[in-house]
């Protein structure tokens, strides 16, 4: 069984050692660091990869919520805070858990078991290799999608529609399961609803983005993402 790399980033020092011994109980468990705030984690993110992150709320300069949507690449999310009240926040977040502080053993377990779970299911997603294309099953056929045809893929209710330069096909699918399919550098997510190929953007309007004369909405938790995206391959003077 693989093992999940993890760290914990949490102001309290008394909070750090809690979750430290109870992630050194579970045996798939692998610690990998602990920080006090979020801009020595994401120095170390930069340079070194996990699959797990337990990270609080309230801390100085960069709260945690302000770094889950800042990460370009996310791993599982555990929120652990004593704020009830940003629970909905946090679950528009995708993050796998939201622990309330103190934190139960028992309820941390079910916690990093919901992650491991979650982990043994992306790997078997992943494609060994990078692929070109897909099959989609639309209704009672399947169609081949060439990942450079896609414009952009909607979620409405139990389905998606796939926005092609020639079609759109419709699937029972969710949005989740064919983000884990796409290759994280050139399909990101705008909305709960929205997934874009980041090389069909023609513009950026305001809250929006254009898409072959569409505009689409960005979400508040994604701007920063998608700014800091379009930052590294603006022109500047």
């Amino acid at each position: 069984m693989k093992n999940v790399r993890c760290i914990i980033i949490d102001d309290e020092p008394v909070a750090r050692k809690i979750i430290r011994e109870f992630v050194e109980k579970i045996p798939f468990l692998t610690s990998c660091g602990q920080f006090e705030d979020a801009i020595n984690a994401n120095a170390f993110l930069k340079q070194n990869q996990v699959d797990l992150i337990f990270v609080d709320i309230e801390m100085p300069e960069i709260s945690g919520l302000e770094f889950v949507k800042s990460l370009r690449v996310k791993p599982m999310i555990v929120i652990t805070t004593a704020f009830p009240e940003y629970a909905l926040e946090g679950y528009e977040l995708d993050i796998i858990d939201y622990l309330l502080k103190p934190i139960a053993f028992s309820r941390f377990v079910k916690a990093v078991q919901k992650a491991k779970e979650y982990n043994n299911l992306k790997d078997m997603a992943t494609p060994s290799t990078l692929l070109s294309y897909l099959f989609v099953r639309c209704k009672k056929r399947i169609e081949k999608v060439e990942l450079g045809d896609i414009l952009y893929i909607e979620s409405v209710g139990n389905y998606i529609h796939v926005y092609l330069e020639d079609r759109k096909l419709t699937a029972y699918l969710t949005l989740k399961s064919i983000e884990s399919q796409l290759p994280l550098n050139e399909f990101i997510k705008i909305h709960q609803s929205f997934l874009v190929s980041f090389s069909k953007i023609n513009s950026i309007e305001g809250n929006h983005i254009k898409i072959n004369n569409k505009l689409l909405p960005i979400s508040r938790n994604y701007k920063d993402i998608i700014m800091n995206l379009v930052e590294q391959r603006l022109l500047k003077r």
